[in-house]
């Protein structure tokens, strides 16, 4: 092989750029986006609040959290407004705009 043909032609694209318009044509980019945040829940909230939530999940730009304990659920539900601005910062867009609590 030559030089030449070890150049990329100009409508090749690394992977990573095509698997992000993959994600984006099936609109799976948000989901994904979703799953990262979840995984992030005790890195953005801390290891006492994360061993406390029992379920978490967004759906319509809602947050929703199980907690297994009424005392953490009343502290984080006064902290509403800080739970929506860690998320929407580590996702680096508007991705949650409200936190239910069951």
């Amino acid at each position: 092989m030559n030089k030449d043909e070890l150049k990329r032609t100009s409508n090749e694209a690394p992977l990573s750029e095509v698997i992000d318009k993959l994600l984006r044509a099936y609109r799976l980019d948000g989901k994904m986006k979703e799953l990262d945040i979840i995984d992030a829940w005790p890195e953005m909230m801390g290891t006492a609040v994360a061993h406390r939530t029992k379920e978490i999940s967004i759906k319509n730009k809602i947050l929703y959290l199980t907690m297994d304990s009424s005392v953490m659920r009343d502290e984080l539900s006064y902290g509403k407004q800080v739970i929506i601005q860690r998320i929407n910062e580590k996702a680096g867009f508007d991705m949650i705009r409200d936190v239910w609590f069951g």
